[in-house]
């Protein structure tokens, strides 16, 4: 007894758990049925402590008295009590008998208890044997006046009596108890399912209490707890603790909720009765969407990120993205977040525009405001273009030079170079490309660049190659030997040189009106023509030096010749020597002058090579007079209308004894080769007889006549002189 009232004192307020506390009642004696004549003491207790102040107390149902502490009763009813702090006890019926046999049950009995039941008469020494019952079934005999116990009785317990018996061997007698209903009362009331919200904001935190109580005398009971939604377990399950925090709460939850509570041994199970949830939506609302990086501008490559987001807005929301243009979304999130992100990797020039998202927690979709996302693009690698006024770029023509980068972001820097320095930039505000003019040197010849920049990143175009054509200066004519008075049958070397031109280098040679032919300078520098005197070749000589871009010619030199050769009788104006070392240099020379050949077909030259001008035409360079040299066609000296020359070697009488001629070259004038030699004045239209002296050797020249006998027709030719030969001469 002491121990049970020291738990009952320390046993918690059931005012802590939120419901209304529960008062009870406590027998002392502990028994329900009692002989008449006897008294019970009934306790109201209120919470862990016995009642004070104020008691109500009920009998039969009905309000009996008000009292402020125990009642005392000898009278058989049912009576509960209540507080002012507290609600009503459960009913204790209270028995008095006049029978000789009553079965008593010790109060209270709580659900899973054990229970003790006596039997007792009137007159305990005459009884010799007990028996127990329970629903008419013998449970237990007893031989002494003791109690039997019973144990973890139900809360529906039956119906119970015991008999009594004594007496001798001749007379025995036996009692039977009326039958008791054992009052077995609740261990814990069902439980009470509570939130801390019943219409809690989604996302919200909600806290689930199952509450119920213990009476005093059994608070030293552990209790285990469960939460179910619908019929599904929430948390870990069983927990010894009376609450349940969801962390998040979302629409989809709200559905019916219910707890159980029970004892550690599931000996006491109940459960509460369903609340429901309602959990309330928020709608999306200031929808916003932004960009990493920020500014809304991007290089192309990098990686872009749209962030989309919701000031408000609950539970699920479903994101998406949108570019203008585009019907279907770029990208599509459902997640239980206020913000969410889209990432473009490696964005390309074709994903700039206008963006905007939109948020939708199943209320609707909100739409952002438009964002505008542009792309820088770096330069591509730029073309350079040179922009002549004329296929060949030549001295004073202004170049332009154009350098354009066809993707790139504006405004694009060009920068300008000649092998490796700066001649200029320029800026394309707008894009595209830019030139540079550039009136052309001799120096300005070499490997050309451009270099496009736009901030990210510079790139430089391939070289390219200009070559400047440098038109030739007046050519100097100078006259070898110098400075002695020439005569007739000496080799005149005629020299004529430009100080300045582009390779190759045509140098046409003049007497008077006449042109004397032409020689070819491959490499540039000078070049010469051998002439052999006659009387007739006094007069005025120039030069002219051409390289495509015009002629231009030297100032005259006069030349008179004086003094005559017995060894050295007809002499013809054009050398047959120097026209034939001009023919065989052309040949060693042709694969040079093969750019001459795209001159031709402009107009300058007749097929010939013979120049459509004369030495009283000589002007400065320009580009209205290119030459043309086919590389193919010989380059004749004087005379220009011999062709197909072929040696023909015969015996003449040439009536002088000292001397012997032979027939060196037999020409056939045509109207062609006529044609081609205007400046040559041909009298006779008959064929035309070269002779060549034979040099008389002379008794002490031995090694000049083993030097004849043994040289080849190409050295006879030192041995001869050439002699025109038409008819009159013929007659001479």
């Amino acid at each position: 007894m002491l121990l049970w009232l020291l738990l009952l004192i320390l046993a918690p307020g059931r005012e802590q758990s939120g419901l209304a506390p529960k008062a009870f009642l406590l027998l002392t004696p502990s028994w329900t049925t009692n002989f008449k004549g006897e008294k019970v003491t009934l306790t109201c207790w209120d919470s862990h402590s016995p009642a004070k102040g104020d008691i109500y107390w009920y009998y039969n149902d009905n309000f009996w008295k008000k009292e402020s502490g125990d009642l005392q009763i000898n009278m058989s009813g049912y009576y509960k009590c209540k507080t002012q702090r507290s609600s009503f006890s459960d009913p204790v019926h209270v028995e008095f008998l006049s029978d000789w046999l009553i079965l008593q049950a010790s109060h209270p009995v709580f659900e899973g208890d054990n229970i003790t039941l006596r039997c007792r008469g009137k007159k305990e020494a005459d009884i010799r044997e007990k028996i127990y019952y329970k629903d008419g079934e013998k449970l237990v005999v007893s031989y002494d006046s003791g109690s039997v116990r019973l144990n973890s009785i139900s809360r529906i317990s039956g119906k119970y009596h015991c008999t009594a018996s004594g007496g001798g061997f001749w007379r025995r007698w036996e009692q039977t108890s009326k039958p008791l209903r054992i009052q077995v009362q609740e261990l814990f009331p069902p439980p009470l399912l509570t939130a801390s919200s019943s219409q809690p904001i989604e996302g919200n935190p909600v806290t689930l209490k199952c509450e119920t109580w213990l009476p005093p005398q059994k608070s030293y009971i552990q209790l285990q707890f469960c939460f179910f939604r619908e019929d599904k377990v929430l948390g870990s399950g069983w927990s010894s603790s009376p609450e349940l925090q969801i962390p998040a709460i979302w629409s989809e939850d709200s559905r019916s909720y219910w707890c159980q509570a029970g004892t550690v041994t599931h000996s006491v199970m109940k459960r509460s009765l369903k609340s429901q949830i309602h959990v309330q939506r928020v709608p999306v609302s200031d929808v916003n969407i932004e960009m990493q990086p920020p500014g809304g501008q991007l290089i192309e490559g990098e990686n872009l990120v749209l962030i989309c987001s919701a000031a408000k807005g609950t539970g699920t929301i479903t994101f998406s993205w949108h570019r203008e243009g585009i019907i279907r979304s770029l990208g599509r999130k459902t997640q239980r977040s206020l913000s969410a992100e889209l990432w473009i990797p490696t964005v390309k020039e074709s994903d700039a525009g206008r963006y905007y998202c939109a948020a939708d927690n199943f209320q609707g979709p909100i739409l952002s405001e438009w964002i505008t996302v542009t792309l820088r693009i770096p330069v591509s690698r730029p073309i350079l273009t040179l922009r002549a006024p004329r296929a060949q770029a030549v001295v004073g023509d202004v170049v332009e030079l154009h350098c354009a980068a066809w993707r790139g972001s504006p405004p694009i820097l060009y920068q300008f170079y000649h092998e490796d320095a700066t001649l200029g930039n320029s800026l394309a505000p707008s894009g595209g490309g830019a030139s540079l003019n550039l009136s052309l040197t001799a120096e300005h010849s070499g490997a050309y660049s451009c270099e496009a920049h736009n901030g990210l990143g510079a790139q430089h175009s391939e070289r390219v190659i200009l070559n400047i054509t440098v038109p030739v200066s007046r050519p100097v004519l100078t006259v070898n030997p110098a400075g002695a008075q020439p005569v007739v049958g000496e080799l005149l070397e005629l020299h004529c040189e430009a100080q300045r031109g582009s390779p190759p280098i045509l140098y046409w040679f003049y007497h008077d009106n006449d042109t004397l032919g032409n020689s070819l300078a491959p490499f540039g520098g000078g070049a010469s023509f051998n002439l052999s005197l006659m009387a007739q070749h006094s007069g005025n000589y120039s030069c002219g030096a051409d390289n495509g871009l015009g002629v231009q010619c030297s100032e005259m030199v006069t030349l008179n010749f004086t003094g005559s050769s017995r060894n050295k009788i007809i002499l013809i104006t054009v050398g047959v020597i120097g026209g034939l070392l001009s023919i065989l240099g052309l040949a060693a020379t042709a694969a040079l002058m093969g750019n001459f050949k795209t001159q031709r077909k402009s107009g300058g030259l007749s097929a010939t090579g013979t120049p459509s001008y004369s030495p009283n035409e000589c002007q400065e360079p320009s580009s209205s007079r290119p030459f043309r040299i086919d590389p193919q066609e010989p380059t004749y000296s004087e005379p220009p209308a011999l062709m197909e020359l072929q040696p023909v070697y015969s015996n003449v009488n040439p009536g002088d004894s000292e001397l012997v001629y032979s027939q060196i070259w037999s020409i056939q004038h045509t109207k062609e080769n006529l044609a081609s030699a205007p400046r040559m004045h041909w009298e006779h239209k008959g064929p035309t007889v070269i002779y060549s002296e034979l040099k008389k050797a002379h008794p002490d020249d031995s090694a000049v006549q083993a030097s004849s006998r043994g040289s080849t027709h190409g050295d006879a030719t030192e041995n001869y002189e050439n002699v025109p030969c038409a008819s009159s001469a013929l007659d001479h």
